[in-house]
């Protein structure tokens, strides 16, 4: 699969590197050429960055990964503004959240919600929203893997979104439609005021089974 990655941040990189290592083909793009090319080698294998004007046509699948504050201003950068991912599985991961306070910023919609605005006609999943990128790939027991929540409205795009978790090591849960992408969010900025607070997320939940 040729997934785009759209962000050159810590988690752009570990996903990428993850994705690589399963054999899909990795571009990157960002605002910052010379970062894209950084983060392109740190991933390996056949990654590579490419300018932002020829990344949706490149592209199989895009993961966003970029900063709350600079979302719609990256999708316009690809084009997305004006039809360019059209169809095409936009996974995004982005939390619209204070990392150091865990509170929600202030917007009408979800980061995905946003997505979904900005890139006319995107085939919008979230995921990947509640894991660092320390946390990929995963390579431990499978009764043990991460399950990696994920909301939105195209059976196809969450198809997709759970081939590329699973080749993280994860599973995937689907919770909703694009919609639901609110409440995931803010469980990230739950997981983080309890982290502020100096204890484990995952003891702050109930331990359930499964069906």
């Amino acid at each position: 699969m040729k997934v785009g990655i759209l962000g050159t941040g810590h988690l752009a990189t570990t996903l990428g590197r993850a994705w690589a290592g399963a054999g899909h083909v990795v571009m990157v793009t960002g605002r910052d050429p010379r970062r894209a090319d950084r983060v392109a080698g740190q991933i390996g294998g056949a990654a590579r960055a490419v300018v932002p004007a020829d990344f949706a046509a490149r592209v199989e699948v895009v993961v966003v990964a970029v900063a709350w504050e600079g979302l719609a201003e990256a999708l316009v950068l690809v084009g997305g503004a004006d039809g360019s991912l059209s169809g095409r599985t936009v996974i995004d991961c982005t939390n619209a959240v204070d990392y150091a306070t865990g509170q929600l910023k202030p917007s009408s919609d979800s980061a995905a919600e946003l997505v979904a605005r900005v890139a006319r006609g995107a085939h919008v999943v979230k995921a990947f929203h509640l894991f660092a990128g320390a946390s990929w790939p995963y390579s431990g027991p499978h009764d043990s893997a991460p399950v990696v929540a994920i909301c939105g409205d195209q059976p196809e795009a969450l198809e997709t979104t759970g081939t590329l978790a699973g080749d993280l090591g994860a599973r995937t849960a689907v919770v909703g439609g694009l919609g639901s992408a609110r409440q995931l969010e803010e469980v990230a900025g739950f997981v983080m005021r309890v982290v502020a607070a100096g204890c484990n997320p995952r003891l702050a939940v109930p331990d359930v089974a499964g069906r």
